[in-house]
């Protein structure tokens, strides 16, 4: 790769723990990945425009509030509207298996639990970059 993997990640709504959205930013930095971190209540728009603008490789949004059936699709449209066909829509927090399961339809990659080893998530980004991204 030419250049680092850019990583936006994002809380979004009024969810405001976000201590595993930094212990996941600094394990993608740690990994030689360049992180942006939004900070705390963004909405779908503001997270699709900041990735836009900072021509992100993949969007990991944290959700720990129970919205993650309205976040997520929401996202997913907004970054189809904008033509970020290959850009990866990731995350965590806590979301039972059977909404993971109907997000990943939607088109939503791998979610990941609450105690998934960051180097789980380093490798999952890592490798859909590289399947999926040309730079």
């Amino acid at each position: 790769m030419k250049r680092p993997i850019r990583v936006l990640v994002a809380k979004c709504g009024l969810d405001g723990h976000d201590r595993g959205a930094k212990i996941i930013a600094t394990s993608l930095r740690d990994a030689g990945m360049e992180v942006i971190y939004t900070g705390l209540r963004q909405t779908p728009e503001m997270i699709v425009s900041a990735a836009l603008q900072e021509d992100v490789d993949a969007i990991g949004v944290s959700i720990l509030s129970g919205a993650h059936l309205t976040v997520f699709p929401k996202i997913i449209h907004l970054m189809k509207e904008k033509g970020m066909n290959d850009v990866l829509l990731t995350g965590g927090g806590i979301i039972p298996e059977p909404d993971m399961e109907q997000l990943a339809q939607m088109g939503v990659g791998q979610l990941f639990a609450p105690g998934t080893a960051t180097s789980n998530i380093v490798n999952y980004i890592t490798q859909w970059v590289s399947a999926n991204r040309n730079f």
